[in-house]
């Protein structure tokens, strides 16, 4: 869009900030509905723009500098007559001063319901939208939103549904519901001023007031320009074939390889010769001697083969000189496991400044430096302090934090949750979180991410490129670290309102990312991407061992915007057929203290096929074997059963839940529709993924209704995202055809 003249006057005199009348008519020339003004030089033709409006009215002294007109007595409301109008003057004249440009005269407008819209550019992410409830309470209340500029008409109004008080956006207090369309109008016109005026730094509408028919009309604005800032720091990104080549690794140099117990040389290699990995794996310590039975070259240069991965454990001081040896080796891929770079500031940042100057010029790629390793199950690399061994599957998980990378391992092996491979990021000197993901995408083994972060170096391209993946697969996300307040000295309510911690939350919504705030949800999310289909709907039913059970689970549903629908009476007739005449005829569903699983079975069936439901919580079916042993056992001290009888019993029920399991994996298979499962008691060896044959779906039980539903919910959330990009999508593809024709 053409500069619009209020900018090129605001160039030429050098104003930080426009004044309201000003940004008012850039707002309006991006759609933005203004309230009717007039401007005034004097009290003479102030009191002539009142009587042209028509009382009441409002004054307003008009400046560049003057930004915050309420707190300096400078906004004059619900003035009913001449006298109160020339008052009004008098007492603007006398605390604007030199910094008066003028009066602005406006219609007193009667709504009761008052909001904010805006923007910022964030200095991680970028432009930002903004829109909440305004007035005089905007900063303490924060019922707001945020997206990253640029919006869709689908973000937009996703931001008004996220509002907390929607009671205020529909019918309130006699007046009509707000004009949703026009404030989505609003936000969308501010994030197009936003890409087209890279000049703007923020922008204030407080208030857009709500007349009583609803329409929308902005009746103050405040427009500031940036000073000259520091760009935010963007890295090059990495050729994600290079990422690839360090998870498939013919060869692996251990540089700094040690027979000291609990060094990070000996630890690694350790790790590394614990599974069935194929390659060559080489130790190199200037000492030489023997490692693990192994010679110990002195040298990269002296290992007779080719390397494809350096790991090096050295001190920080000394792996600078290696970049050389590496470069005349041939060896383009540097794992760096140790500390003291950037991490620990000073000398230790410009270490790793040089480190990686020195690296780009010699072709090696780095992951790290102070990273905690990498692991591919897939060709049974573990090269980590610990030798954990998850099993081979479809989950790749990214962790800035490798102790918390470390007990993810550990669960998802305890749990059966297959890897596709793990990384710890590091320093991430060249290797980022965007690069991961990236790679990612493209990668036919990886189904799910799962991402622990604590902070982001290139906001906008994590974002685009999370995105783009959330678009094919699920991204699962866990941020760790306190956000500090992102606009301590902002000119603004938006900028004000906003934080670190907000804007990146919104960020990870509008790219799709399945947020969580807990390592143990993260690991239950993953788990019911890992096994499960993604729903089609909200809408669940509840088969429960007892009511209470099921009502207590209908609650959260509901709790968590999932909707537990009425049984239609095709739906009842058929479990009819199944479940004692006394049964509840409701959902949940509760099959009334039934033994045995033949019902349970039959029940799940007729829900899967009932087109009323899109998922189904299972409750307290599985897990009875507990309560069955002590059933067994006090049999046997009555010497009812023998101990052969007991052991046949076991056996039995062990192998109907295995069945049961089996069952409902193939149901799952046949109706497309995932069963998220709870157990009735959960033992110690317990798990929350049961791998039935070569299915890619799993049965999956959770210790608590609580845990099982929100797993659920967020898969919901995500369905909902994939839905969205597809009208996208569509829109999309039918303007483009639009302006061929």
């Amino acid at each position: 869009m053409k500069k619009p003249a209020v900018l090129d006057h605001a160039d030429a005199t050098g104003h930080q900030a426009l004044n309201e009348r000003d940004a008012k008519q850039l707002l309006k020339s991006y759609g933005v509905p203004v309230v009717r003004e007039l401007t005034a030089e004097n009290m003479e033709t102030a009191v002539a723009a009142a009587e042209k409006i028509g009382f009441p009215v409002v004054l307003k002294g008009l400046g560049s500098t003057l930004q915050h007109k309420t707190e300096r007595g400078l906004v004059h409301l619900n003035l009913g007559d001449t006298r109160a109008v020339e008052k009004a003057v008098m007492a603007i004249l006398k605390e604007a001063g030199e910094e008066l440009e003028g009066i602005l005269v406006q219609p007193y407008l009667s709504g009761h319901r008052e909001f904010v819209a805006g923007l910022f550019r964030d200095a991680v992410f970028g432009p930002v939208v903004m829109f909440g409830l305004g007035g005089i309470f905007a900063e303490a209340i924060h019922d707001v939103a945020f997206r990253l500029a640029p919006l869709s008409a689908f973000d937009a109004e996703d931001m008004l549904n996220e509002i907390q008080a929607q009671t205020i956006l529909g019918d309130f207090r006699g007046e009509k519901a707000i004009d949703r369309g026009a404030i989505e109008r609003i936000l969308v016109g501010l994030s197009r001023l936003a890409l087209d005026q890279p000049q703007i730094s923020e922008i204030d509408i407080n208030p857009l007031i709500a007349a009583t028919d609803g329409e929308i009309v902005a009746v103050d604005a405040l427009v500031c320009f940036k000073e000259e800032q520091t760009p935010g720091e963007v890295m090059p990104t990495v050729d994600y074939h290079r990422i690839n080549d360090f998870f498939y690794p013919e060869s692996i140099a251990f540089i700094g390889a040690s027979s000291k117990f609990q060094k990070w040389g000996y630890l690694l290699p350790l790790s590394a010769l614990s599974r069935d990995y194929q390659g060559e794996i080489y130790m190199v310590n200037p000492g030489g001697g023997t490692v693990f039975g192994r010679k110990c070259y002195r040298s990269v240069m002296d290992i007779p083969g080719r390397i494809d991965l350096a790991v090096v454990t050295i001190p920080a001081s000394g792996v600078l000189e290696l970049i050389p040896q590496l470069a005349a080796k041939g060896i383009r891929n540097m794992l760096i496991i140790t500390s003291g770079f950037r991490e620990i500031g000073g000398t230790g940042a410009t270490l790793e400044k040089e480190l990686l100057q020195e690296a780009t010029k010699a072709g090696i790629l780095i992951i790290g430096p102070n990273t905690m390793g990498i692991c591919n199950p897939h060709i049974n690399l573990t090269c980590l302090p610990f030798p954990v061994n998850p099993r081979a599957g479809s989950t790749s998980l990214v962790c800035q934090s490798g102790n918390m990378g470390l007990q993810f391992l550990a669960f998802a092996e305890q749990q059966c949750i297959g890897i596709r491979g793990f990384c710890g990021s590091g320093n991430e000197a060249m290797v980022t979180i965007p690069d991961y993901l990236d790679a990612f995408e493209v990668d036919p083994l990886t189904r799910i991410v799962m991402l622990y972060i604590e902070s982001i170096r290139d906001g906008r391209r994590f974002f685009e490129s999370a995105r783009r993946v959330s678009r094919r697969k699920p991204v699962v996300l866990l941020k760790g670290g306190e956000s500090s307040a992102g606009k301590q000295a902002a000119s603004s309510h938006t900028g004000a309102i906003a934080s670190d911690s907000r804007v990146f939350n919104a960020a990870c919504q509008q790219a799709g990312i399945v947020q969580v705030t807990k390592s143990r949800t993260l690991l239950d999310v993953v788990a019911a991407f890992a096994s499960q289909p993604i729903p089609k709907g909200n809408r669940v039913a509840i088969l429960t061992l007892g009511g209470g059970w099921g009502v207590l689970t209908a609650d959260l549903c509901s709790r968590q915007g999932m909707e537990v629908p009425r049984l239609s009476p095709d739906i009842i007739e058929r479990i009819d057929r199944i479940l004692p005449a006394f049964w509840s005829r409701a959902n949940p569903v509760d099959i009334v203290a039934t033994l045995g699983l033949e019902a349970p079975t039959l029940l799940m069936e007729e829900l899967l096929k009932w087109d009323g439901c899109d998922a189904v919580i299972n409750l307290g079916i599985l897990g009875k074997k507990f309560f069955f042993k002590r059933v067994i056992e006090e049999a046997r001290k009555h010497n009812d059963i023998s101990a052969l009888e007991n052991e046949f019993l076991l056996e039995q029920s062990l192998k109907a839940e295995e069945k049961y399991v089996a069952d409902l994996v193939a149901m799952i298979e046949k109706y497309q529709k995932p069963i998220y499962g709870v157990t009735l008691y959960d033992e110690e060896k317990d798990r929350t993924i049961y791998p039935v044959g070569d299915s890619i779906y799993k049965g999956l039980f959770y210790p608590t209704p609580a845990r099982a539903v929100e797993a659920f919910a967020k898969m919901v959330g995500y369905s909902r995202f994939l839905k969205q990009q597809q009208e996208i999508e569509l829109l999309e593809e039918e303007t483009m055809v639009g302006r061929i024709n």
